[in-house]
């Protein structure tokens, strides 16, 4: 563990820092890096072989210091420091499952507070992170969906939950051939990724560069609603695992589960699957089901599901209610689970049902939810002040 931040048994709560006045080196893409060294100083000449040092300090080592730099000049070392900083979420509080998932509370610019979640199992550590502070989407069965929208994160603040992760997990001095820690990275967090397509791409495409993070494209997956025009262009301009948040097989119960769908109906975002870029037998869909008692849990949800998907290759994830305070939905029962994936498995799909993890600290899957309430607002307003 890091020395920086020791364990505790429950809750860690980290002091809040200093606001940040210089530009944050740590999001930007490497064209607006090697822009941005430019107009500090860098002459035209150098500026490739100092934006690829600089990068992989940022991201192979996970240095916060420019002194730590020790390949570059003092004097530049300086000249960097002048002009920007290296700069990550704070982390407020991190709270450790009994079954060893950890839930981070971090607060970025503003003031503002999202959650990441790491979950380490047998054969890769998953950390699943947040595009929004919020979500506008409102589905029923989701507790970050009672938290109004506030706004989209940044690339640096997208990017910078891994960091957190990696420094909290001491991942920076792993050798060459060391298993990862962090190994997967899901947009399964708070917020809709595809309301924030550009900023989530950027990140994305920091994590994936081979000399930074150095994440396979196939070891992210990226969790939509089903905002069908985005579809494609995150296909083509990420090119990462697509998951589809589906959970129901009829427009008039997923108009009431997650509400976009009112917008694109359920024919709409099929078709968007059918001409996902990438899309083959060894890169397959999820669609994700929650299994709520009672609602879409029949065996004629799940026969109709699997004629919904016909001819996309997929797997569903059927995924227990996660149980949050307030919730109108209850978890369906394990025979029932069982039964709709027996449906499922006989028609030629793998319907692994998801394990909940972190209950006990409120962050399994759809209950995530920040302490900061603030009003909401369109995505216009949200656009206007980035």
């Amino acid at each position: 563990m890091s020395a920086s931040l020791p364990i505790t048994p429950d809750v860690l709560t980290v002091p809040r820092k200093e606001t940040v006045t210089r530009p944050n080196l740590i999001g930007l893409t490497r064209e607006r890096l090697r822009d941005a060294l430019i107009e500090a100083g860098t002459s035209e000449k150098q500026v490739k072989m100092r934006a690829g040092q600089v990068w992989q300090w940022l991201y192979q080592k996970g240095v916060r210091d420019f002194d730590e730099m020790t390949n570059l000049a003092k004097p530049y070392r300086a000249l960097l420091a002048e002009n920007f900083e290296i700069t990550r979420p704070d982390v407020v509080t991190r709270q450790i499952s009994s079954d060893g998932t950890r839930k981070y509370l971090l607060r970025i610019a503003g003031g503002h507070e999202v959650e990441a979640v790491y979950i380490p199992e047998e054969d890769r550590g998953t950390l699943c992170i947040s595009s929004q502070v919020g979500c506008t989407l409102t589905c029923s069965f989701c507790h970050t969906g009672t938290q109004k929208l506030v706004r989209n994160l940044t690339p640096a603040e997208i990017v910078g939950q891994i960091l957190v992760a990696r420094d909290d997990l001491d991942e920076w001095a792993l050798a060459p051939g060391d298993k990862r820690l962090v190994s997967n990275i899901v947009l399964m967090g708070m917020g809709e990724p595809l309301y924030n397509t550009d900023n989530v791409r950027d990140a994305m495409k920091i994590a994936m560069d081979n000399e930074g993070i150095s994440l396979s494209r196939r070891r992210i997956t990226l969790s939509t609603s089903g905002v069908v025009p985005e579809i494609a262009r995150a296909g083509d301009e990420i090119g990462c695992m697509l998951a589809i948040s589906f959970h129901a097989t009829t427009d008039e119960v997923r108009d009431k589960l997650v509400p976009i769908n009112k917008r694109w109906n359920i024919e709409a975002l099929i078709k968007a699957c059918h001409d996902y870029p990438r899309l083959s037998n060894s890169e397959r869909i999820t669609f994700e089901y929650v299994m709520l008692k009672g609602v879409n849990d029949s065996d004629a949800d799940a026969r109709r599901l699997v004629k919904l998907i016909a001819g996309i290759p997929a797997k569903i994830n059927l995924i227990p209610f996660n149980p949050w305070p307030g919730a109108p939905y209850e978890r369906s029962d394990w025979d029932r689970i069982e039964a709709f994936s027996d449906i499922v498995n006989k028609a030629g799909y793998a319907s692994p049902v998801r394990t909940p993890r972190g209950e006990d600290i409120m962050a399994a899957c759809g209950q995530l939810k920040s302490a900061t309430e603030r009003a909401r607002k369109s995505r216009a307003q949200i656009e206007a002040e980035l």
